[in-house]
């Protein structure tokens, strides 16, 4: 049975880069709009007017005045094992690990537990309108099929994959560097392209890995094009001195990275935030992005990534927005954006919000290797979609009143949104959350 939706009201979608125009000239901005959608995917986008005899017979309006439609969010770095201990008190990156981390993703090998927290944490990344993501699992197989069960039975677009740490870790979090390998293929086999979902080979970062496992680790990563690779880099400045002395044999922390095969368009690098001019270059010429996470950064003390460096047009990196719960204090992309403003601010640039929300959106999909399929609203692809109230709570209400131009309203919205001013989620044209 064919499956149709409509939508109407104001969205707002991107039809260039506001990095290189004039921010509000890169929007389309549609202010009584219809959103057709045929099993799953965007079939029209455009006024009411221009569209409306286009609703097939039968097929009832959602109607969304005063509101504002935009697609789905993507947040392109977070851990899902770690949701039960978001916002856990005083330590930066190393120590947040040892004390914090670990002892949480222990309870993983317990797939009932790891079942219900993938099944909260899907519940909230919806509730705050985020509809892809990448996400890392924990080192138990376990965690990766009760993520991706879920995901499945909801039809999100995920990104998911194995931590892969051999050393470093715990002796109930470590695998091999064979283990890891042959867990990942099977778990591979199991879920990558299987519907919406999609398999990330994830090494967590170089000091939990050995040299023969991240080699195994790009040799894993060779064997289809269309696989996709997380890790972290350049985070915390102990981190990285760590790194040199567990690699002396390697010219940079990237270069780790490098030498074992694992940098390639969709190759997610979480942080960087202290990253240097050949470094940039490197993650230019090789395709892969950088995931900033501007509230877990502040958060754990590691420092401010400087975005507009990364987005030198001679030598351009490709940038996705990311929560990094849990040490990120927040799903909400929103206030990750909000985060986002001020470290830039502190670093004598300005985050338009046009361009945040690009970053979350198109940019996104664009850092993802997904702009065919998600993070703008057009025909062709897939109908996720999130719709905003910028009234939502009472401050909201106030200043919206004295927002007069569209920029006006989406900074007040990226600077006091949170889960509130998220009304709905659609995930394939399906209505998966609902403020109300």
């Amino acid at each position: 049975m064919t499956d149709h939706t409509a939508i109407r009201g104001p969205f707002l979608t991107f039809h260039a880069d506001p990095f290189t125009v004039d921010p509000m000239a890169a929007v389309t901005h549609q202010p009584d709009g219809l959103i057709l959608c045929k099993d799953g995917i965007i079939t029209a986008a455009g006024a009411w007017d221009d569209l409306k005899d286009q609703i097939p017979e039968g097929t009832a309006v959602d109607h969304y005045p005063d509101r504002l439609i935009s697609a789905g969010m993507i947040d392109t770095h977070v851990h899902y094992p770690q949701l039960p201990v978001i916002a856990s008190y005083g330590e930066q990156l190393l120590e947040w690990l040892e004390t914090y981390v670990f002892p949480a993703e222990a309870r993983y090998a317990d797939i009932t537990y790891a079942r219900q927290i993938a099944r909260s944490f899907l519940k909230e990344l919806l509730r705050v309108g985020t509809t892809t993501a990448a996400v890392y699992c924990t080192v138990h197989p376990e965690s990766v099929d009760a993520f991706f069960e879920e995901s499945e039975r909801l039809n999100t677009c995920m990104i998911a994959g194995k931590v892969l740490m051999d050393r470093n870790a715990p002796d109930n979090l470590r695998d091999t560097a064979q283990t890891g390998y042959d867990q990942s293929a099977a778990l591979i086999e199991r879920w990558h392209g299987r519907g919406r979902q999609l398999y990330a080979v994830t090494p967590r970062f170089a000091p939990t890995s050995t040299p023969e496992q991240l080699d195994l680790a790009g040799s894993l990563l060779a064997t289809r094009s269309d696989l996709f690779m997380q890790t972290h880099l350049l985070e915390n400045r102990s981190e990285i001195e760590w790194v040199k002395e567990l690699f002396p044999n390697r010219s940079s922390y990237l270069d780790v990275y490098d030498k074992s095969g694992l940098l390639r368009p969709r190759a997610i690098l979480a942080h960087a935030v202290h990253a240097q001019e050949e470094d940039f270059q490197r993650c230019h010429d090789t395709g892969c992005s950088i995931a900033h996470c501007p509230g877990s950064n502040q958060f754990l003390g590691s420092g401010s990534f400087p975005l507009f460096n990364a987005l030198k047009p001679e030598r351009r990196v490709k940038i996705g927005i990311g929560s990094d719960v849990g040490a990120g204090p927040s799903l909400s992309l929103l206030q990750v954006l909000s985060d986002g403003y001020k470290v830039a601010q502190g670093l004598g640039t300005k985050l338009h919000p046009a361009q945040g929300l690009w970053l979350a959106t198109v940019g996104g999909a664009q850092s993802l290797g997904l702009e065919d399929h998600i993070g703008a609203i057009r025909p062709g692809l897939h109908a996720d979609l999130c719709i905003f109230d910028p009234t939502a709570t009472p401050l909201g209400k106030i200043r919206t009143q004295t927002a007069e131009t569209l920029s006006d309203l989406l900074f007040a919205l990226t600077m006091l949104g949170d889960d509130r001013s998220i009304e709905a989620t659609y995930v394939a044209g399906q209505k998966v959350h609902s403020r109300n």
